[in-house]
């Protein structure tokens, strides 16, 4: 069944690979991403053009994840258009590398702007439609960082993600007694096919950054050259892409609530079984079990 689907970020990386995946796969896709006259202009040439070669539903759409105004307007436009919107997709983020202490509070900030306060804010142009509906999917994309071995030097941008991820877990018990499903994917560190590492914010502090240098020197390029050597060959970042697609194709009441694609095996899925399972037991044991799946769709 076509499915009507907004995605964020949706410019470059898994969000570019997961609109055209999407659209592949027979359904509307709405390809979120800010400054399609300027700036992305030319991705979001290539989403039309990609969609008119392919012949599939793929519309790139102004919606910048920044601006309440922005994402108001997208879903309003896409709503209009079609009177129903079943698939919301978080996938907007921006990654920052150097040390903690040299990124300044703003920076910080702007980091949990686009990494979680974006997720508000698009839920909040969204989810009124998908509860008056009774049913829909909200797909966030997390990240193994949240509950797995990290190394140092990605701090904010961790931290950030564990807050989106957090926002995750208590939307889907706040979202299932009305029809509406959840479902986080957890990607790995994945060091090609995306532009995190390439577009990867810097510290504003260069003062702190360099007393970080006198023992930390080279320790970027460690990292990046580290996480590249634990992860396999043929480590394909379109799998992440299909886990999403997998995800909203799945059976209404049968989706994964949790799924992770991580070549390096860093331990995210271990640790994320042990706390999905103790939240599970906790809602069951106070009487709460009902928000663990979704009731039948009053559509």
């Amino acid at each position: 069944m076509n499915k009507v689907i907004v995605i964020t970020g949706a410019s470059s990386g898994f969000g570019a690979l997961t609109a055209r995946a999407l659209a592949d796969a027979g359904h509307t896709v709405y390809a979120g991403m800010r400054a399609i006259a300027t700036r992305n202009a030319k991705a979001a040439q290539e989403a039309a053009a990609y969609a008119a070669d392919h012949h599939v539903d793929l519309r790139p759409i102004e919606l910048d994840v920044g601006s309440q105004d922005s994402v108001d307007r997208a879903v309003a436009q896409i709503i209009e258009t079609h009177q129903r919107l079943d698939v919301v997709v978080h996938n907007a983020g921006h990654m920052v590398l150097g040390p903690s202490e040299a990124f300044t509070p703003e920076q910080v900030a702007a980091l949990f702007d686009v990494n979680t306060l974006g997720t508000q804010r698009l839920n909040r142009a969204a989810l009124p439609q998908l509860r008056r509906q009774g049913h829909g999917l909200v797909v966030w994309v997390s990240s193994s960082s949240v509950k797995g071995g990290t190394p140092p030097y990605l701090g904010p941008y961790f931290a950030a993600k564990a807050a989106m991820d957090s926002l995750a877990v208590s939307y889907a018990g706040e979202l299932a007694r009305f029809g509406v499903e959840t479902t986080i994917v957890v990607p790995g560190a994945f060091t090609s096919g995306t532009n995190h590492f390439q577009n990867a914010g810097h510290p504003a502090d260069t003062d702190v950054a360099k007393a970080y240098d006198a023992h930390y020197a080279g320790l970027p390029q460690q990292v990046g050259a580290a996480l590249a050597k634990l992860e396999p060959a043929d480590a394909d970042v379109a799998e992440v892409a299909r886990a999403i697609v997998a995800a909203v194709d799945a059976p209404y009441g049968q989706r994964p609530y949790r799924v992770h694609i991580d070549p390096s095996d860093d331990g995210s899925a271990i640790v994320s079984g042990v706390a999905d399972r103790m939240r599970a037991q906790l809602l069951e044991r106070a009487g709460l079990g009902d928000l663990l799946k979704v009731l039948p769709s009053l559509a």
